[in-house]
């Protein structure tokens, strides 16, 4: 069985090296895609069977300790129960019919390669992330989905728009990290070595005492509603799905209708013991399911196309299934999981189709097809809508047009403030800002306490060095290199915040800064390339194409990118954590300010490799 575990989250990854390596062409792509997919089916279905001959009891398995510092450890843990069981159920057979459904609809497609890729990409992130035993392991599967998603919405990367929805789905992504980051900082706080989801019902126990007080548990609850809520586009980041699906249908039809938008109610069922503690948090989870329904059921109906109409549907039952989380209904919501999974997964898969057939009959009888004509007005039925007044009808409609308002909310709460903070910031001297830290460093340096020099004084405001060039690159849009160096200094002030805390944990925040620091000479090779003779402050919103230009060097700009923000392909993502363990001891503010500016650096790092490697090809981008 543990066997079994692994060739799960083996076989995709072997698809993607194949695909790599040998798919030159559409032929063999399609061979290697059909043979990975079917050997991971096995392997699952294989899985399965064994797993509910044991008698269907929780199995879990520690392949090995990944790191392991003092009372610190990152395992390599699996964990397989009822609820990854339906889940991988779900995966092999919505994956299954995709990729045979891929290997005909993207025939001749410019990025056929190039998809295949991130769909098995996306497969290893999602049976890591069902699969896992520990949120640690959960969040690495997590991000793997979601880079995956990232390139998919942006599959079509010579027009503007969907590059735009890529950024605007990968912001909501990354800034809901932040729930789970520091869920994952607050499960080793108060959970100690007891963070196993295998372990974390016991906690909970009615003869068990409480593993930690209610306003702990209150605020890690929360943390987890935001991650789950981001994921699927719950209320009130339910705006970004319906522009996601800009890339090809498929993507669509198995992030954003089956499986995708799903893992936020995954999340939720993984960590029940700690948010179903208590009735507040049920109740705001309630409220969260219930004002989703609402606005996206409304939203829906003035939908003018099918995918739109598709994904908030979806978005209403993920709305539905969290209410039914909230009244502790389990069972249900893994039936209603599956149902609406493929449901909406066949209904994006033939959306095409209906489309074609539509045109075809309308151009036949050369008449609109609409039913809402005077003659058959009498024969629909009558709605709610139809009974209200006309003013309200009216209102109604404008506020499901604009989709409650909600982008313009968050944009309003989250990131303006971030941005003219950030402008503010890069107004000011260079020169000015080296007295500055210079001056904070002595003022700091000079607190003397019981007559020696207390080094964690020095921490606050290298913290603050780190606040201020994250919101630097945030805000920055004509520099591409400040950017990026503004990015790397925010990362190596977070170590050495934490190097002042704690100067015993060189080690660790040499573990962080080996995989930084290397990514970022990568980046900055790549962004000297560019052409010096282009005036960036005329033109700072223009996609410079080097995917086509020169794919070898946006495939080393990828890479460091994904180094940069904390991926897990190096060091880094583990030292992410490691600085998260360490701040947390003394100064839990830091620690809080540290995953912040991770986030806002991932979505920094992200425009700059959109903004270099996406576009259609021009002059000014040849490098």
């Amino acid at each position: 069985m543990n066997s079994l575990l692994l060739a799960c989250q083996a076989l995709p990854l072997l698809g993607i090296l194949l695909i790599a390596l040998l798919g030159k062409n559409e032929k063999r792509i399609a061979t290697i895609s059909f043979w990975t997919t079917h050997a991971m089916g096995l392997s699952i279905i294989t899985l399965l069977a064994v797993w509910a001959t044991g008698g269907f009891s929780a199995h879990e398995f520690e392949w090995f300790t990944l790191y392991e510092r003092g009372s610190y450890q990152f395992p390599i843990l699996f964990y397989l129960d009822k609820v990854g069981a339906v889940y991988l159920f779900a995966i092999w057979l919505i994956f299954s019919v995709i990729v045979r459904y891929c290997r005909n609809y993207l025939h001749r497609e410019t990025g056929y390669k190039r998809f295949f890729m991130t769909i098995f990409g996306f497969a290893m992130g999602l049976n890591m992330v069902v699969l896992s035993g520990s949120i640690d392991m959960l969040f690495a599967g997590w991000e793997i989905v979601g880079i995956s998603s990232f390139l998919l919405i942006a599959f079509y990367r010579h027009r503007v728009q969907p590059i735009r929805n890529a950024l605007r789905a990968y912001t909501v992504y990354r800034f809901c990290d932040i729930g789970l980051l520091l869920g994952a900082w607050m499960s080793h706080l108060l959970f100690h070595e007891s963070d196993h989801f295998s372990n974390m019902s016991v906690l909970f126990e009615d003869s068990a005492p409480v593993p930690a007080s209610y306003p702990a548990l209150f605020l890690m609850s929360l943390l987890i509603f935001i991650a789950a809520s981001g994921k699927s586009a719950q209320f009130p980041f339910c705006f970004w799905l319906p522009r996601a699906m800009e890339g090809p249908t498929p993507s669509s039809a198995i992030f954003y209708g089956a499986l995708s938008v799903h893992l936020g109610v995954f999340l939720l069922l993984r960590t029940m013991p700690i948010w179903s503690y208590h009735i507040l948090t049920r109740t705001v989870l309630f409220l969260i399911g219930f004002l989703t329904v609402l606005i996206a059921g409304l939203a829906e109906k003035t939908q003018s196309n099918i995918k739109g109409q598709v994904a908030y549907a979806s978005i209403t039952q993920v709305g539905f299934m969290f209410m039914e989380l909230a009244l502790g209904l389990e069972t249900l919501v893994l039936v209603h999981f599956l149902s609406n999974a493929f449901l909406r997964c066949y209904q994006l898969l033939v959306s095409p189709s209906i489309v074609a057939h539509m045109l075809r009959i309308e151009g036949a009888i050369d008449t609109d097809l609409g039913v809402k004509n005077a003659g058959m007005k009498a024969y629909l039925p009558v709605s709610i809508r139809d009974t209200l007044p006309e003013v309200l009808q009216n209102t109604l409609y404008v506020f499901a047009l604009q989709e409650g308002n909600l982008e313009l909310l968050v944009r309003s709460i989250l990131w303006v403030p971030l941005k003219q903070v950030g402008a503010k910031i890069n107004c000011v001297s260079i020169w000015l800002k080296i007295i500055a830290a210079a001056t904070a460093v002595m003022l700091f340096g000079f607190v003397v306490r019981n007559g020696t020099l207390d080094s964690t004084y020095l921490a606050t405001p290298i913290a603050l060095l780190m606040v201020m060039a994250s919101l630097s690159a945030f805000s920055q849009k004509h520099s591409f290199i400040s950017v990026w160096n503004a990015v790397a200094l925010s990362c190596l002030s977070a170590g050495g915040a934490v190097w002042f805390l704690h100067p015993g944990a060189w080690s660790d925040i040499a573990l962080f800064t080996s995989g930084i620091l290397p990514s970022w000479l990568l980046g900055i090779l790549v962004l000297g390339r560019l052409p010096k003779k282009e005036n960036f402050r005329e033109t700072p919103f223009t996609y410079r194409a080097m995917a086509e230009i020169n794919p070898k060097l946006s495939l080393i700009l990828f890479l460091s990118f994904l180094g940069l923000v904390g991926f897990p392909i190096t060091p880094a993502f583990i030292g992410e954590d490691l600085l998260l363990y360490h701040a947390s001891s003394q100064h839990s503010w830091i620690a809080a300010l540290i995953a912040v500016c991770f986030v806002i650096n991932g979505i920094a790092a992200a425009r700059v490799f959109l903004r270099i490697c996406m576009g259609r090809p021009s002059e000014i981008c040849e490098v």
